[in-house]
């Protein structure tokens, strides 16, 4: 992903020159956290974080971006000369990606100078934001068809480049197989999936045509699409050409339905393959798919092998967007807090303890200041000290394997789909008396 500095909002800018002209360079605290969850969800998945910390490693600007902000009238010239030694040199601690995660709680803090700590608000909250709203629908999907195939098949409807990549490595690490997007899967390795377009198709005079060509092209890899005209026909052509192409050592992999009645189309295909002794072709099928339909053909027995998940899930179309902040929650040693009516903040340094239950369940969250000593597993762990990697940031397999790992321990009630009683997340009382101090000396400075 492109980590350039003035991806940023104006404002950014603009606070960090006020900063310098009144000599506030202390230490701030910074931390993202989702202040409610969307209603569709009962849980989030923390995804992003490998991004982040490369991007505040990487944090500079060039010869070429100060002359521009000095042209472009917003700022001095003195603070512009001011940021061609510009680095980010603070510590982050955050959850480890993958991790299940719900309101309140922080997945990352920023602990820097005010200027660097600020700064980086916009792009951080851009990164996590994202990869952690798709990772979240990923899962919801991954929790609803949990024996099947899922193939991101989303980015020509993802908003923009760099989002469409992000969901590919989002739904991959919440446990889909793979994606269609060819980049993603140089950039990250992530496992690749294609199969045909009915322009494939149309292009022929014939289905068997077709159906014949893509398969001496890729005879280790033949998918084949059977929606074009009429599915039923399609499947029987399959069967026409599957003996032939098999004694030329070409096997018919799978076909794939876009359209229609997908439970009983995928019956009807099932039960010819099945009686032509063609039991080992899969069925795969794609079209407006997301949990919600994923739940439903388990329900009526679909016996679909694997799905191409896009729009739905690369633009999160029931929940597109989480209301997700980076707030200011401590200055110069000092705990800060906001006040704003629906968006007042808990202050101060925080730590998220996980208890779980004699069988391992999640069982509740506490939300406690970073020194208080409460049981379960603390969450926040260091990342970046003195602006450098201080631990190995785990590779994407391993984060799919943590994620996967999460999803089991998830209560029962949070991996389905109707609406339940909300996951237990309680506010320590050292906390709540913090917040009660602010503001007390929020109130007699004002």
């Amino acid at each position: 992903m492109n980590n350039k500095v003035l991806l940023t909002d104006l404002y950014e800018l603009t606070m960090l020159q006020a900063y310098a002209e009144h000599k506030l360079s202390a230490t701030a605290v910074f931390e993202f956290f989702v202040r409610k969850l969307p209603q569709q969800r009962h849980f989030l998945l923390a995804a992003g974080l490998e991004q982040v910390v490369t991007y505040l490693e990487e944090l500079s600007f060039t010869a070429a971006d100060l002359e521009w902000l000095a042209g472009e009238g917003h700022l001095g010239q003195d603070f512009v000369d001011s940021l061609a030694d510009f680095r980010f040199t603070g510590d982050v601690d955050a959850m480890r990606e993958g991790t299940a995660f719900f309101a309140d709680e922080p997945i990352l803090r920023i602990t820097a100078p005010i200027a660097e700590a600020q700064l980086v608000e916009s792009r951080v909250v851009n990164i996590l934001h994202l990869q952690s709203l798709i990772a979240s629908k990923a899962a919801r999907c991954v929790l609803a068809a949990p024996d099947r195939m899922l193939v991101d098949f989303g980015m020509r409807r993802a908003h923009g480049a760099e989002a469409a990549l992000a969901a590919a490595r989002a739904s991959y690490l919440a446990g889909f197989s793979g994606t269609a997007t060819v980049r993603a899967g140089q950039l990250y390795g992530i496992p690749l999936y294609g199969t045909m377009a009915h322009s494939f198709v149309q292009a022929h005079d014939s289905e068997v045509a077709a159906f014949r060509a893509f398969a001496e092209s890729h005879p280790q890899n033949c998918v084949l699409l059977i929606d074009t005209y009429d599915t039923l026909q399609g499947a029987g052509k399959v069967v026409s050409i599957a003996q032939e192409l098999a004694r030329r050592g070409i096997q018919i992999k799978a076909v794939r339905l876009d359209s229609g009645d997908l439970a009983a189309l995928s019956r009807d295909v099932r039960q010819l393959f099945d009686e032509n002794g063609l039991s080992d072709i899969g069925i795969f099928a794609s079209g407006s798919i997301d949990e919600y339909r994923l739940a439903e053909l388990a329900r009526q027995q679909a016996p679909i092998d694997g799905y191409g998940i896009g729009t739905h899930l690369d633009v999160s179309a029931d929940a597109p967007y989480l209301d997700c902040v980076y707030k200011l929650q401590e200055y110069d040693g000092i705990a800060r807090r906001k006040r704003s009516t629906g968006k007042a903040t808990w202050p101060g340094r925080k730590q998220v303890f996980r208890e779980y239950a004699p069988d391992g369940i999640m069982e509740r969250d506490e939300l406690a200041l970073v020194d208080c000593v409460c049981p379960g597993e603390p969450l926040l762990q260091p990342v970046m000290r003195n602006g450098r990697r201080v631990v190995e940031i785990p590779g994407i397999e391993q984060v799919r394997a943590h994620a996967a790992a999460e999803l089991k321990l998830l209560p029962a009630s949070l991996k389905g789909l109707e609406e339940v009683q909300p996951y237990s997340v309680s506010v320590h009382d050292a906390l709540q008396h913090l917040a009660a101090e602010v503001d007390r000396r929020t109130a007699q400075h004002a």
